[in-house]
This record gives structure tokens, C-alpha cells and sequence, in this order.
């Protein structure tokens, strides 16, 4: 997965607490084997005015103009602002991913669904606890300043406003190592690849019989 460093970008609010996976990415599209392709049905229902299936030509679809994803000043958005437990609901890895590849690096809220959490960090999105306060605040700003950013340093810790204010979030120092270093758990294996290959070449040497069973 890519590396997480310093990100600076558009925020685009989605003010709406208890938004559940379903919303984030609907049931159909869970029956997809691949991990990839996700990012047009990101919020599906709400995006557009017709049902949305696998397989869709999505450019072809009416698209709900009041929803804030699809207003122009948002487009190109790569920060959600959004408010209390979000990613609640059903455990599916498909709603990071979905958020992931529809452009998005970091989502910011006061709180979020434990599981939606926790795949966050394994698909290298970046959730930030703010405090409701503060997440007010850059509900605020977002509304006065069309064009709003803002900066996540994820070495200090911090997500800095245009005006230069600071708001410091936690972070696990081994959840922190995996982004900043781009490393999914299988990266995180596969930096043991050497070691692994010299226990199997080991182990069919003690144990020939198993290169026929494998």
C-alpha cells in the first residue's frame, strides 16, 4: 500500500453521524472477488437516483445533485470530515476500500465503528479522532472557505488548519510504522521472505515426502 507522510487536501463534509458500512458501500457490490474497482459505487445510494449493480456503467447514471460528493466545489476531495461513530454496521473490508479508491487518504471524525477502524489502517486510509469541538470548527470553516484544506502530518501527529492551527490525534506507534512505511500485514510478512525461504528449503531437506504432498 502506499505511503502515508504528510498529505494536504480538499476536505469535502459529510455531516451525518451513524453512517453505517451499507451507506458507505452497499450489500451488491460485496459480491465481488476483487479488491479493486470499488471507488465509483464509494456512498452509491446516495450518489445516485437509480439502484446501483456490479458491472454498471456508472458514467451513464443520474447522479443526485444535493449530495455533497457530487457538488463541484468538492470534487477532487481526498479528506472526509464526517461526525460520530462512523463506520458502524456490518464488519465488511469492501467500505475502506471503497473510501480508499474513490481518493480519499484520511477521514476525520470524533469517533469511529472499532472494526471500520482497525481496517482502515490494514488498506493504509488514515482514521484521526478529533475532538466534536474541534471537528465543529472545521465543520465551520469547511462551510466559509470554498476551496478548504487542510495538512494531516502523520511523524508530528497533527492536522494543521490554513491558518497555521494545530490539532494534535493518537496513533499506535506500530500503526504509525505501517504507514509511514507503506506496509500492509502482508508487507509486513514479506520483509521476513529470506528467513521463510530458508526455513522451507530447510524443512524439505529434513522432510523431502513433502515437496509430493504439497
Amino acid at each position: 500500500m502506499d505511503k502515508f507522510e504528510v498529505h494536504t487536501g480538499l476536505v469535502v463534509p459529510l455531516d451525518r453521524a451513524n453512517v453505517d458500512t451499507d451507506a458507505i458501500i452497499p450489500k451488491q457490490f460485496l459480491k465481488s472477488i476483487k479488491r479493486t474497482g470499488f471507488g465509483p459505487n464509494a456512498f452509491d445510494e446516495w450518489r445516485y437516483l437509480d439502484r446501483g449493480e456490479p458491472g454498471m456503467d456508472n458514467s451513464r447514471r443520474p447522479l443526485n445533485s444535493e449530495f455533497v460528493l457530487n457538488q463541484p466545489r468538492y470534487q477532487g476531495a481526498s479528506i472526509l470530515l464526517t461526525r460520530k461513530n462512523f463506520g458502524c454496521g456490518s464488519s465488511r473490508e469492501h467500505a475502506p476500500w471503497a473510501l480508499q479508491q474513490y481518493g480519499f487518504r484520511a477521514i476525520i471524525a470524533p469517533s469511529f465503528a472499532d472494526i471500520f477502524f482497525n481496517n482502515c489502517y490494514k488498506n493504509g486510509l488514515l482514521p484521526i479522532v478529533l475532538s466534536e469541538a474541534v471537528v465543529d470548527r472545521l465543520f465551520q470553516a469547511n462551510e466559509a472557505r470554498p476551496g478548504y484544506q487542510l495538512s494531516v502530518d502523520l511523524p508530528q501527529q497533527k492536522v494543521i488548519e490554513p491558518d497555521g492551527a494545530e490539532h494534535s490525534f493518537d496513533i499506535t506507534a506500530f500503526r504509525k510504522y505501517c504507514l509511514l512505511n507503506g506496509l500492509d500485514e502482508i508487507g509486513l510478512t514479506l520483509r521476513h521472505q529470506d528467513t521463510i525461504r530458508a526455513f522451507e528449503q530447510k524443512r524439505l531437506v529434513a522432510h523431502p515426502w513433502l515437496a509430493k504432498a504439497s
